[in-house]
C-alpha cells in the first residue's frame, strides 16, 4: 500500500543531523522492503500552536509504499526520537 509521512522536527538541529534523521526513515522502509517514491522537504514554518514550547518546526513529506509491520515501526521509531515534534502517516488514495 501507498503511504505519506508527514514529519515536523525541531528546527534549531544541524543541517547534517536533520539529513541523518531523515534518511533514518528512508532507510527504515526499505530494510521492509518498501521503496520510497519522494521525500520532500518543506522547510522551516510556523506552527499552528505551541509543540513542547516550540513555534516553528521542518516540515517533511515522505511517500512511500510499503507493508503494515513497516508503519508501525516508523511510528515507533519516530514516537521515541527526541528530535521528532511530530508525525502523520497516512494511507494515500490512488
Amino acid at each position: 500500500m501507498k503511504y505519506e509521512m508527514l514529519m515536523l522536527l525541531r528546527s534549531d538541529m544541524e543541517e547534517e543531523a536533520r539529513e541523518a534523521e531523515i534518511k533514518k526513515y528512508a532507510d527504515i522502509v526499505t530494510s521492509f522492503g518498501g521503496s520510497v517514491e519522494a521525500i520532500d522537504k518543506w522547510g522551516v514554518r510556523k506552527t499552528a500552536y505551541p509543540i513542547q514550547y516550540k513555534t516553528e518546526a521542518f516540515f517533511f513529506l515522505m511517500t512511500f509504499e510499503a507493508n503494515g509491520v513497516c508503519v508501525k515501526e516508523l511510528d515507533r521509531v519516530a514516537g521515541i526520537s527526541a528530535d521528532v515534534l511530530r508525525r502523520m502517516i497516512t494511507k494515500k488514495e490512488v
